[in-house]
């Protein structure tokens, strides 16, 4: 008689990866998904790369809701391991553990941090939601985005429209309120940079395609 081999089903944290174009609420999202949290008495922790300066160690929304960030994330740091010092900080400080831990801007995370925050849900046991853009203004991807596109178990598509009513896909840059499609990959939007999410026809037409 053949023994049986007992297979015992174990549930695993998940990376989810929820995406967007530009003005698409991922900012939104993620303050809901923190505020759906703590109403249930769960404890996050919030986070975001240093590289994305626009309110600096804020996360801050459309709609005008803001909230400061738990800690920032450089290029340089080790995103586990940060993220194990502020858990064991909290852990410390209230006696109680972090149920999830909510990444903003996560496209500006370098491809060894995608692969620390996937270590940080299926090795620590904590859930991690990553919100960000895909591609940059010449609709090429940012290496934190190509890496949770490839890693994540979940992906998740956050809508809007473009001007003309259709669904944005890209992000367009405008310097001096025009289009420019040449410069750096990252620039931060503020006084002299601002985005506007398009549909690809809209895209090309400023592009001087049509």
């Amino acid at each position: 008689m053949k023994a049986k081999c007992a297979v015992s089903i174990v549930c695993v944290s998940k990376l989810y990866f929820r995406h967007g174009a530009m003005n698409s609420g991922k900012s939104t999202a993620l303050l809901q998904a923190a505020h759906n949290y703590e109403e249930r008495d769960q404890h996050v922790l919030l986070a975001k790369p240093a590289v994305d300066t626009k309110g600096n160690a804020t996360i801050v929304s459309r709609l005008g809701v803001t909230r400061q960030i738990d800690f920032l994330v450089t290029p340089e740091q080790n995103f586990r391991e940060l993220f194990a010092e502020h858990r064991a900080a909290f852990k410390a400080k209230t006696g109680n553990d972090i149920a999830c831990l909510l990444i903003d801007e996560s496209q500006f995370l370098t491809r060894d941090q995608v692969d620390q925050a996937l270590q940080i849900a299926v090795l620590d046991g904590v859930p991690v939601l990553a919100y960000g853009i895909r591609t940059d203004f010449l609709t090429n991807g940012f290496p934190g985005s190509i890496r949770l596109l490839e890693i994540a178990h979940s992906l998740e598509e956050l809508k809007t429209i473009c001007r003309c009513g259709r669904k944005a896909m890209f992000n367009g840059r405008k310097v001096d309120g025009k289009f420019v499609f040449d410069g750096e990959q990252v620039a931060i939007d503020g006084v002299d940079v601002s985005y506007e999410s398009l549909c690809p026809v809209c895209y090309f037409n400023e592009l001087g395609i049509k």
